[in-house]
């Protein structure tokens, strides 16, 4: 598992290198849903979409109306409240991210 996560961790780092958002722009890969607990299998029907995600890059920020840029309140490695719709797919490297606003953005979840 821990190999697992240290490859995610690379892959992550690297599509950060190769797409680098503008503006207030933030790409966030979503949590994978489970699809097994145990021995038992959940169908897909059962399954809600996962609101979850993990801030690969962030933009520069937005601006304001005196055209200065405004810091993001974001960075990489938050683990973020997505909403259920919305946001752009893309895909790099065979890796599903989407690219939202940062306004978009619900909040920010507390690491435990």
């Amino acid at each position: 598992a821990t190999s697992n996560r240290t490859n995610k961790l690379v892959n992550n780092s690297m599509a950060a290198r190769r797409l680098k958002p503008l503006f207030d722009r933030v790409l966030v890969q979503r949590a994978e849903l489970v699809q097994k607990i145990g021995s038992v299998y959940i169908p897909e029907s059962a399954q809600n979409k996962l609101t979850e995600g993990t801030v690969v890059a962030t933009g520069p920020g937005g601006r304001n109306q005196m055209g200065e840029t405004v810091k993001m309140t974001l960075k990489e490695g938050d683990k973020v409240l997505l909403p259920e719709y919305g946001g752009d797919k893309i895909e790099i490297d065979a890796t599903e991210y989407t690219l939202y606003r940062e306004a978009e953005i619900l909040g920010v979840l507390d690491p435990k």
